[in-house]
Protein backbone atom coordinates (compact mmCIF):
# COMPACT_ATOMS: atom_id res chain seq x y z
CA UNK A 1 0.00 0.00 0.00
CA UNK A 2 2.71 2.58 0.98
CA UNK A 3 4.18 2.38 -2.68
CA UNK A 4 0.51 3.00 -4.39
CA UNK A 5 1.38 5.61 -7.58
CA UNK A 6 -0.04 8.68 -7.29
CA UNK A 7 -1.80 8.10 -3.87
CA UNK A 8 -2.97 11.91 -2.91
CA UNK A 9 -2.03 11.18 0.61
CA UNK A 10 1.90 10.81 1.63
CA UNK A 11 3.75 9.96 4.61
CA UNK A 12 6.74 12.22 5.10
CA UNK A 13 8.65 9.63 7.11
CA UNK A 14 10.89 6.79 6.55
CA UNK A 15 9.46 4.90 9.58
CA UNK A 16 8.04 1.60 9.26
CA UNK A 17 6.25 1.83 12.57
CA UNK A 18 4.58 4.94 11.13
CA UNK A 19 4.16 3.40 8.03
CA UNK A 20 2.46 0.38 10.00
CA UNK A 21 0.00 2.63 11.82
CA UNK A 22 -0.76 4.71 8.50
CA UNK A 23 -1.70 1.05 7.18
CA UNK A 24 -4.34 0.55 9.72
CA UNK A 25 -6.80 3.13 7.62
CA UNK A 26 -6.89 1.61 4.41
CA UNK A 27 -5.60 4.83 2.27
CA UNK A 28 -3.66 4.66 -0.43
CA UNK A 29 -0.54 6.72 0.17
CA UNK A 30 3.18 6.82 -0.57
CA UNK A 31 6.12 7.55 1.37
CA UNK A 32 8.97 10.28 1.06
CA UNK A 33 11.69 10.69 3.56
CA UNK A 34 11.97 14.57 4.28
CA UNK A 35 15.84 15.54 5.37
CA UNK A 36 15.36 18.63 7.38
CA UNK A 37 17.78 19.75 10.75
CA UNK A 38 15.95 18.31 13.85
CA UNK A 39 17.82 20.66 16.14
CA UNK A 40 16.03 22.92 18.14
CA UNK A 41 16.58 26.45 18.35
CA UNK A 42 18.18 28.56 21.28
CA UNK A 43 15.22 28.81 24.23
CA UNK A 44 12.47 26.95 21.80
CA UNK A 45 9.58 25.60 24.02
CA UNK A 46 8.72 21.61 24.06
CA UNK A 47 5.28 22.74 22.09
CA UNK A 48 7.26 25.25 19.36
CA UNK A 49 9.47 22.17 18.59
CA UNK A 50 7.85 19.47 18.02
CA UNK A 51 4.84 21.72 16.09
CA UNK A 52 7.97 23.15 13.86
CA UNK A 53 9.80 19.90 13.62
CA UNK A 54 6.20 18.27 12.19
CA UNK A 55 5.56 21.09 9.87
CA UNK A 56 9.02 21.09 8.48
CA UNK A 57 9.20 17.48 7.61
CA UNK A 58 5.75 17.98 5.80
CA UNK A 59 7.16 21.35 4.26
CA UNK A 60 10.50 19.40 2.80
CA UNK A 61 8.90 17.24 0.86
CA UNK A 62 5.70 19.66 -0.12
CA UNK A 63 7.50 21.36 -4.02
CA UNK A 64 7.37 17.12 -4.86
CA UNK A 65 3.72 17.24 -4.52
CA UNK A 66 1.76 19.93 -5.56
CA UNK A 67 -1.84 18.36 -5.49
CA UNK A 68 -1.42 15.95 -2.32
CA UNK A 69 -2.09 15.77 1.40
CA UNK A 70 1.50 15.56 3.39
CA UNK A 71 1.66 14.29 6.90
CA UNK A 72 4.61 15.15 9.07
CA UNK A 73 4.86 14.08 12.40
CA UNK A 74 8.32 14.48 15.01
CA UNK A 75 8.08 13.09 18.95
CA UNK A 76 10.50 14.27 22.10
CA UNK A 77 10.48 13.24 25.65
CA UNK A 78 9.89 15.98 28.66
CA UNK A 79 11.82 14.68 31.68
CA UNK A 80 12.97 17.10 34.57
CA UNK A 81 12.86 20.06 32.55
CA UNK A 82 14.77 18.46 29.77
CA UNK A 83 13.95 17.80 25.84
CA UNK A 84 15.14 13.87 25.11
CA UNK A 85 15.23 13.27 21.47
CA UNK A 86 16.32 10.15 19.58
CA UNK A 87 19.57 8.26 22.12
CA UNK A 88 21.71 7.20 19.13
CA UNK A 89 24.13 4.93 21.24
CA UNK A 90 23.33 1.98 23.90
CA UNK A 91 24.82 4.10 26.64
CA UNK A 92 22.55 7.16 26.50
CA UNK A 93 19.73 5.08 26.24
CA UNK A 94 20.84 3.24 29.20
CA UNK A 95 21.28 6.32 30.95
CA UNK A 96 18.05 7.80 29.99
CA UNK A 97 16.33 4.67 30.87
CA UNK A 98 17.69 4.42 34.44
CA UNK A 99 16.95 8.08 35.18
CA UNK A 100 13.18 7.34 34.10
CA UNK A 101 12.98 4.26 36.99
CA UNK A 102 10.04 5.07 39.06
CA UNK A 103 9.11 8.25 37.44
CA UNK A 104 6.67 9.89 35.05
CA UNK A 105 7.92 11.01 31.98
CA UNK A 106 6.08 13.36 29.23
CA UNK A 107 6.12 12.58 25.85
CA UNK A 108 4.56 15.25 22.79
CA UNK A 109 4.00 14.48 19.27
CA UNK A 110 3.77 17.31 16.38
CA UNK A 111 1.29 15.97 13.90
CA UNK A 112 1.25 18.64 10.60
CA UNK A 113 -0.62 17.85 7.50
CA UNK A 114 0.09 20.57 4.92
CA UNK A 115 -2.98 20.28 1.87
CA UNK A 116 -0.71 21.64 -1.20
CA UNK A 117 -4.00 21.40 -3.33
CA UNK A 118 -5.38 24.35 -1.24
CA UNK A 119 -2.27 26.00 0.55
CA UNK A 120 -3.53 24.89 3.47
CA UNK A 121 -1.81 23.09 6.90
CA UNK A 122 -3.46 21.95 10.03
CA UNK A 123 -0.84 21.20 13.09
CA UNK A 124 -1.92 19.31 15.95
CA UNK A 125 0.20 18.66 19.41
CA UNK A 126 -0.59 15.39 21.16
CA UNK A 127 0.22 15.05 24.68
CA UNK A 128 0.70 11.36 26.52
CA UNK A 129 2.44 10.35 30.29
CA UNK A 130 4.07 7.25 31.05
CA UNK A 131 4.56 6.07 34.55
CA UNK A 132 7.77 3.59 34.05
CA UNK A 133 7.67 0.83 36.96
CA UNK A 134 11.02 1.03 39.26
CA UNK A 135 13.67 -0.82 36.92
CA UNK A 136 17.25 -2.64 37.89
CA UNK A 137 20.34 -2.28 35.84
CA UNK A 138 19.99 -5.64 34.83
CA UNK A 139 16.35 -5.18 32.75
CA UNK A 140 17.25 -2.02 31.67
CA UNK A 141 21.07 -3.75 29.96
CA UNK A 142 18.65 -6.48 29.02
CA UNK A 143 16.26 -4.46 27.37
CA UNK A 144 18.29 -1.97 25.32
CA UNK A 145 20.53 -5.02 24.20
CA UNK A 146 17.07 -6.86 22.95
CA UNK A 147 15.43 -4.09 21.52
CA UNK A 148 18.16 -1.22 20.46
CA UNK A 149 15.71 1.60 20.84
CA UNK A 150 18.33 4.11 19.49
CA UNK A 151 16.03 5.78 16.71
CA UNK A 152 13.33 6.09 19.55
CA UNK A 153 12.37 9.14 21.51
CA UNK A 154 12.68 8.19 25.13
CA UNK A 155 14.55 5.04 24.72
CA UNK A 156 12.02 2.63 24.43
CA UNK A 157 9.50 1.24 21.51
CA UNK A 158 5.99 0.97 22.37
CA UNK A 159 5.35 -0.86 19.74
CA UNK A 160 7.58 -3.96 21.13
CA UNK A 161 9.01 -4.95 24.41
CA UNK A 162 9.01 -2.08 25.41
CA UNK A 163 5.40 -2.56 27.08
CA UNK A 164 7.10 -4.49 29.67
CA UNK A 165 8.86 -0.63 31.18
CA UNK A 166 5.73 0.93 32.33
CA UNK A 167 3.52 0.68 35.52
CA UNK A 168 0.46 2.60 33.40
CA UNK A 169 -0.22 4.63 30.60
CA UNK A 170 -1.94 8.16 30.97
CA UNK A 171 -3.29 10.11 27.50
CA UNK A 172 -5.65 10.08 24.32
CA UNK A 173 -4.10 8.45 21.97
CA UNK A 174 -1.27 5.20 23.03
CA UNK A 175 -0.36 5.26 18.84
CA UNK A 176 0.82 8.73 19.76
CA UNK A 177 3.87 7.31 21.69
CA UNK A 178 4.76 4.86 18.46
CA UNK A 179 4.33 8.70 16.53
CA UNK A 180 1.60 9.00 14.85
CA UNK A 181 -1.65 10.26 16.76
CA UNK A 182 -4.04 8.46 14.65
CA UNK A 183 -7.34 9.70 16.11
CA UNK A 184 -5.90 13.47 15.20
CA UNK A 185 -4.93 12.24 12.09
CA UNK A 186 -8.62 11.35 11.16
CA UNK A 187 -9.82 13.97 12.22
CA UNK A 188 -7.74 15.84 9.85
CA UNK A 189 -7.71 13.69 7.10
CA UNK A 190 -12.08 14.19 7.22
CA UNK A 191 -11.28 18.19 7.07
CA UNK A 192 -9.21 17.43 4.16
CA UNK A 193 -12.05 15.28 2.36
CA UNK A 194 -10.37 11.74 3.20
CA UNK A 195 -12.59 10.29 5.28
CA UNK A 196 -10.99 6.38 6.10
CA UNK A 197 -14.68 5.39 6.53
CA UNK A 198 -15.90 7.46 3.77
CA UNK A 199 -17.38 6.19 0.08
CA UNK A 200 -15.06 3.91 -2.32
Amino acid sequence: MPQTNNAPLVLASSSRFRQALLDRLLLPYQCCSPDIDETPYPNETPNALVHRLALSKANAVAERFPNHCIIGSDQIALFEGDILGKPHTEERARENLARFSGQKVTFLTGLALVDTRHQRHHVHIEPFEVFFRSLSQQEIARYVALEQPLDSAGSFRMEGLGISLFEKLEGRDPNALIGLPLIALCDMLRQAGMNPLGDA
